[in-house]
């Protein structure tokens, strides 16, 4: 009989280490290649891929790519001379990757607690600082837990971004993991992330599931969870890039975690200074990013086309005035609407997609239509 999901049971009936233990021996010894894998949690993509990043995943070693076992695109804009944190860096993909996007002025550290993965990417970091061109490595491994940056000698403040893919649902405490992004980023960075979330909360026989932890589900937050732990631990509220359904290819694994749904999603997060808190405010969008010169999507409810003047909220205006992408707007206070989030018809406020199953649903829902904002909410509000 398949197990419902149930309540989520209490992390100490779970011994950390023993987690930590199996999952390294999943990645280490039992997964040789994405093919491994029994789910397409680890390999799914939302969105496709810009010609750009394409390229720079051309020029990364075959060996590390076919390690790679993330479930997202972890790729932010605006990175050049960036410093980048990647969290479960595995063999190194994303950190190559992201590598030839923040420059020779740019720096980015992976960190791994399996051996065999750090391993891997070490031993190719000449290869490819030689095919980027660059005179010295703008890029370093670590072997350490994502739980406990410090151990791994990882200062305050000293990143820009903080990024992640498909590992946090590895971490057994979570919070531990938003807590450590949040101390080592810069005021005005940022978390940007992929990981697996649940439509509910896990019940005791999928969490203890061994190979549903391999497979990044048995650890999958309930999606409502990371909200109050971003908050508890300082962050701005989540804010939800893109989302992409999780399924399960095995008929064993199916009957275990029953009713459930999984799904990959991408979010950002941003450490707001108060001393950036205001009120709502106008932005304009100058069109500076380079691959993002005519838009910038920047997550399921705020597009800013080139040249267009966006209302937004008062938490937006903070992020926008806080981060590196200060220089790429134009900031005003106040402005006609500038109260209601962005796109809503009629005076009607278009309601926030927060829900990553919900934003699946929309999208595969057909378009409704729209004023010349595209201004329709998920229930459509024109």
């Amino acid at each position: 009989m398949a197990a419902p999901c149930g309540e989520q049971i209490p992390r100490e009936r779970i011994p950390q280490e023993q987690i930590h233990r199996e999952v390294q021996d999943y990645y280490g010894k039992e997964l040789q290649k994405s093919e491994d894998l029994k789910t397409n949690a680890c390999v799914t993509s939302a969105r496709p891929v810009p010609k750009a990043i394409r390229d720079a995943l051309e020029r990364v070693h075959e060996e590390v790519v076919a390690r790679y076992y993330g479930c997202g695109l972890v790729v932010p804009e605006c990175l050049t001379a960036c410093r980048i944190l990647d969290l479960g860096s595995g063999s190194g993909r994303d950190c190559y990757l992201l590598s030839q996007l923040v420059g020779e002025r740019g720096h980015v550290t992976g960190i791994d607690m399996t051996e065999g993965q750090v391993e891997v990417a070490k031993k190719h970091i000449a290869y490819h600082m030689e095919k980027f061109g660059y005179q010295k490595p703008n890029v370093d491994f670590l072997q350490g837990y994502m739980e406990k940056l410090g151990d791994a000698g990882l200062a305050d403040e000293s990143y820009d971004i903080v990024i992640s893919n498909c590992v946090i649902n590895l971490a057994p405490d979570k919070r531990a993991v938003l807590r450590e992004a949040y101390r080592v980023l810069k005021p005005g960075g940022e978390m940007y992330f992929s990981d697996v979330y649940a439509s509910q909360r896990l019940s005791e026989a999928v969490r203890k599931h061994r190979v549903l932890w391999g497979e990044c589900l048995a650890g999958a937050l309930f999606w409502g969870d990371l909200y109050s732990i971003a908050e508890e631990v300082g962050f701005s509220p989540p804010r939800l890039v893109t989302a992409s359904p999780i399924t399960i290819g095995d008929k064993e694994l199916e009957g275990v975690v029953g009713d459930c749904r999984f799904v990959s999603a991408t979010f950002r997060l941003f450490k707001v200074p108060g001393s950036s808190r205001a009120g709502p405010g106008q932005v304009i969008y100058n069109g500076g990013i380079v691959g993002h010169e005519r838009e910038l999507v920047f997550d399921a409810n705020f597009t800013f086309k080139e040249g267009e003047a966006v209302d937004v909220d008062a938490e937006t205006a903070a992020v926008l005035r806080s981060s590196r992408f200060a220089e790429e707007f134009l900031i005003r206070a106040g402005g006609a609407a500038a109260a209601a989030p962005q796109g809503c018809c009629g005076g009607r406020v278009k309601e926030k997609i927060c829900d990553p199953f919900l934003l699946l649903e929309k999208l595969a829902a057909p378009a409704p239509a729209c004023g010349p904002a595209g201004a329709c909410g998920p229930r459509g509000c024109c």
